[in-house]
């Protein structure tokens, strides 16, 4: 999954960074509304963590020119992370389109769990679901299981299959996966997307549950009836 946050502050910026990559999501950072913008224009983000107070165009104002505008962008879900606690400031928050609100400061913990949280919202029908044919998958501990027994995955492998299950029987394009797996500083080209791929199935092999090749279109998750 993948993560752009708008923060203009560096320690706050490089802790949710930090935190949330050590979770398993690839993350690139701004830190004005300004740049956001560029970024959510020309890139697919699988959410934004936004700052009220940024310099420039202030969170808010940028959030409700993202809400008011056309686009896939738009409907990407935005947590709100802010020092402001006030009620009026968590309602304005909401009402211009953020879908959830945390005050600094704030536990890493609940963080990545909201942001989580978040991305099943917006995924396929499926993506609540912790299992799919005989996987079963643990998006709190990362851990996906065959019949009870535990798959080993790298990092990316995880990132690749937590993106499938969240999209399972849409088919998915390579950019789309590489996107969701890589930030700005990874040197990833579409050729990775198939070495991974590779390595999934052959570690799904036995498993009710195959990644198909769309050809010319990318991959799909979907359940066998074998």
């Amino acid at each position: 999954m993948r993560v752009l946050v708008i923060e203009d502050d560096a320690l706050v910026a490089d802790a949710v960074t930090d935190g949330l990559r050590e979770a398993g999501f690839a993350v690139d950072h701004v830190d004005s509304a300004e740049q956001g913008d560029t970024a959510v224009r020309n890139e697919h983000f699988d959410l934004i963590v936004l700052d009220i107070g940024l310099p420039g165009i202030s969170g808010l104002e940028w959030l409700r020119r993202l809400r008011a505008r056309a686009g896939a962008e738009q409907r990407v879900p935005v947590l709100i992370l802010t020092a402001r606690d006030g009620v009026e400031d968590r309602v304005d928050g909401l009402n211009l389109g953020g879908d959830d609100y945390i005050v600094k400061p704030f536990e890493m913990r609940e963080l990545v769990a909201r942001c989580r949280a978040l991305i099943r919202r917006t995924g396929a029908p499926v993506a609540a679901a912790s299992r799919i044919g005989d996987l079963s998958m643990d998006a709190t501990r990362r851990e996906l299981r065959l019949r009870e027994q535990l798959i080993d995955l790298t990092p990316r492998e995880w990132s690749i299959m937590e993106y499938l299950v969240l999209h399972a029987d849409t088919v998915v394009s390579k950019e789309k996966l590489l996107q969701a797996i890589s930030g700005w500083d990874d040197n990833l080209g579409a050729n990775a997307i198939e070495v991974y791929v590779s390595r999934l199935r052959a570690k799904l092999e036995g498993s009710r549950v195959m990644i198909r090749t769309v050809r010319g279109v990318g991959y799909r998750l979907e359940e066998t009836t074998a």
